[in-house]
């Protein structure tokens, strides 16, 4: 029945993606249209890029996380499950759209009932400078944005590698990262995330990012990412492996589940402009 919902809803944001007005689009001499090779999507898996989306355009990400461990059992019972995809997903649905030039706004649900709203500004383009900079602000609600607010922000600093992909460093604070689950006098997170994009091919990259926590409340392990991924006109399909599943820059916070435990997932994007 998810998988369903998500599928509706992904045909009927690509229809509302093609009938964006045109007194909203970005002017045809917007460098934001321009394909760039070395951040070809608006995060790496979980981290936000600092890839400008034009103002007045919409993209689309589809998160995927299955919920069962690659190592339970032997490799005939992984097998068997079709290497995790006969397990269940967490899944989540993010809309971005370009408000003005550097800055969007965002929508993001998990089928956890977790709610994001998330605001960035691409203030510096490396274009101009040795460093692009960033800044993202979000706060989250579980139960449909209804308990548990988590507000957060985030600095991101990015070097483009040439054509050949991008190294990022997050540091980030995240407030109300406890909700109950242990017992703890501190209820938030300084994490610093960290993570890389290298163009294998034309359009074949290979990522990793890691998101160790600095100081305040530890819930489990530091969570990691890596993967590859592909990139199609304005799709980008990535095929991940993590030690947790979550996805909001609060669930970021509180860690994946276990050094032991890899989960397999994947994110799809679409740029509609």
């Amino acid at each position: 029945m998810r998988l369903s919902i998500y599928r509706v809803a992904l045909a009927i944001l690509m229809t509302a993606g093609l009938a964006v007005p045109a007194a909203a689009q970005a002017p045809a001499d917007d460098p934001d249209l321009d394909p760039n090779n070395s951040q070809p999507d608006f995060y790496v898996a979980t981290m936000p890029t600092n890839l400008r989306l034009p103002k007045g355009k919409l993209a689309f990400r589809l998160t995927h996380r299955f919920l069962r461990p690659l190592g339970d059992g032997d490799f005939g019972d992984l097998a068997a499950r079709a290497f995790g995809f006969d397990s269940g997903a967490q899944i989540g649905a993010d809309l971005k759209f370009g408000l003005f030039r550097g800055g969007q706004v965002g929508f993001y649900r998990t089928s956890d009932r977790t709610i994001q709203f998330s605001a960035q500004y691409d203030a510096v383009s490396q274009k101009n400078a040795p460093l692009g900079v960033g800044v993202a602000v979000n706060v989250d609600g579980t139960d449909n944005f209804s308990d548990e607010y988590s507000p957060g922000a985030a600095l991101i600093l990015s070097r483009e590698l040439g054509d050949h992909g991008a190294v990022y460093v997050q540091p980030a604070f995240v407030s109300n990262t406890n909700i109950g689950v242990t017992p703890s006098d501190e209820d938030y997170t300084v994490l610093a995330g960290l993570g890389a994009r290298l163009r294998a091919r034309k359009n074949t990259y290979l990522f990793f990012e890691a998101s160790p926590r600095l100081a305040g409340y530890k819930q489990g392990v530091t969570l990691i990412s890596f993967g590859f991924e592909q990139r199609a006109g304005g799709h980008l399909f990535q095929l991940n492996f993590s030690n947790g599943f979550g996805t909001t820059l609060a669930q970021v916070a509180r860690g994946g589940t276990s050094h032991d435990d890899w989960y397999l997932g994947f994110n799809l994007s679409r740029k509609f402009f």
